[in-house]
């Protein structure tokens, strides 16, 4: 609820005789949720590269006219929240060379030192240049030169230091490829078994009428030509999924690691239940992560749950600049209580992570002005404590409230009844997968990948945390 901005959402098709771009806006609407800042569409027809991509919401940025000019057979997708380099049309995705090549990326390089150092030799421009840019400037560098997309992936892929997934776009290829730690989900699809898609998550599969085939490798290259699918594997795969895909990022109807994100998010409430029971009347979820969680937690305790916040549908991502009595609104633009249902009751709010503090301190005031006599806060995560460098929007750590306050001293603040955090065991343990497929990053502060010069800023929480019943994590 407090919420961490989402990293990208990246798709791609090859497809003779479909409607490719059609087909992409509906993969990318299906992707929405990854990043509301700026979406782009870039096609081929064999022997050009043809591109739109506009600030705003998919919707808002595509009609009938953008989409007929986008002719061709091959295209690639991109929805961005902004991780590098800021918020402007000058960096929406995808980002178009010369006609050579066109790429979109999920995720985020923490060190792009070895890129500029390499395309500065070549007396290549970096200045004012996103991760993303950076990368497609090191391709189209080689493809300029004579190699292929094979080649120069090949020769470039050890410059992208970072977690990245990338869907590429050549006059007459659909690339896919990740890092060695998969840190970023992406896979494979299949329309009436002809057709490739690729799509950041498995939910973009159902909207186009795609069926899951399976995940693109960790390390691995998928290039996709007329003549079928070359897979080439880069580097070992050393699995790190970034574990707060299943705690908020993704979809719940997405797949991941062969897991269904609804059945995870339902078992975290279910080991919530276990860790934290609490006597309540009613269990009441934070829209739209939370429903699962609330379910499972429900189903363990016997505790009925009711929908008593409201979610506006229409608010989203404004470039309207709020003036300070908008702002102090906060959590109410996006969500009413029901005091009927609220009132004399004592409730469990289940949330899936508190980050700043600020967003969770409003709700809790806001159920208590409904009438709420208790306010039980659960979070189906662990503290957030670190920041990260791999494509989430985390603030800097000192603005990470578990960084500096205690379980207790966070309870205090958010003026709740109590408040308890999901421990990382109960967490691995929801996924039903092994605990070292993971990136836990945000929680422990155990990057898999080398932060370089970003390290100096991470540090441990300020704090000894006085571990008592009901604040272990």
């Amino acid at each position: 609820m407090d919420n961490l901005g989402h990293k990208c959402g990246v798709f791609g098709i090859f497809g003779k005789n479909l409607d490719v771009s059609r087909l992409t806006f509906y993969g990318l609407f299906a992707l929405q949720h990854r990043g509301q800042e700026s979406t782009g569409i870039a096609v081929s027809d064999g022997n050009h590269i043809n591109a739109y991509k506009n600030m705003g919401l998919v919707t808002q940025v595509y009609n009938e006219e953008t989409i007929q000019n986008l002719k061709g057979h091959i295209a690639i997708g991109h929805n961005r929240y902004s991780t590098s380099e800021g918020s402007h049309i000058k960096h929406a995705q995808p980002v178009v060379i010369n006609d050579h090549i066109a790429l979109a990326h999920n995720g985020n390089l923490p060190s792009v030192t070895a890129l500029k150092e390499f395309l500065e030799a070549k007396d290549i421009s970096t200045d004012d240049c996103s991760d993303s840019e950076l990368m497609a400037k090191a391709l189209a560098y080689y493809i300029e030169h004579g190699n292929s997309i094979k080649d120069a992936m090949l020769k470039s892929y050890p410059l992208f230091t970072g977690a990245f997934c990338l869907t590429i776009l050549t006059k007459d290829s659909l690339v896919a490829v990740r890092d060695t730690y998969g840190i970023r989900p992406l896979s494979i699809g299949k329309i009436n078994g002809d057709a490739t898609v690729i799509a950041s998550e498995t939910c973009a599969f159902h909207t186009v009428g795609a069926e899951l085939v399976r995940e693109v490798k960790p390390g691995e290259m998928v290039i996709v030509t007329e003549n079928g699918i070359e897979s080439v594997q880069i580097q070992e795969s050393q699995t790190k999924l970034d574990i707060f895909e299943f705690v908020y990022f993704a979809r719940p109807d997405s797949q991941i690691l062969g897991k269904s994100v609804h059945e995870v998010r339902h078992n975290c409430g279910m080991k919530l239940a276990e860790e934290y029971p609490i006597t309540a009347d009613i269990i009441v979820p934070v829209p739209e992560t939370a429903y699962p969680v609330a379910s499972g937690y429900s189903k363990a305790s016997g505790i009925p749950m009711e929908m008593a916040l409201v979610k506006n549908r229409y608010i989203h991502r404004t470039f309207i600049q709020p003036e300070q009595h908008s702002r102090d609104l906060g959590v109410k633009l996006k969500l009413t209580p029901l005091p009927e249902v609220l009132k004399g009751k004592k409730i469990v709010v289940m949330d899936d992570s508190i980050v700043r503090g600020t967003t969770s301190k409003q709700l809790v005031k806001m159920l208590f002005d409904a009438g709420s006599a208790e306010v039980h806060l659960l979070i189906s995560s662990p503290p957030v404590k670190f920041p990260d460098f791999y494509g989430i929007d985390t603030p800097n750590q000192k603005n990470l409230i578990a960084a500096h306050k205690t379980v207790e001293q966070i309870r205090q603040y958010l003026g709740a009844t109590s408040l308890y955090f999901l421990s990382l065991k109960g967490l691995i343990e929801s996924t039903g997968l092994p605990e070292d497929l993971f990136c836990t990053s945000c929680f422990n502060g155990k990057y898999p990948l080398d932060l370089k010069e970003r390290a100096k800023e991470v540090s441990e929480p300020v704090y000894a945390e006085v571990k008592t019943e009901g604040t272990l994590f």
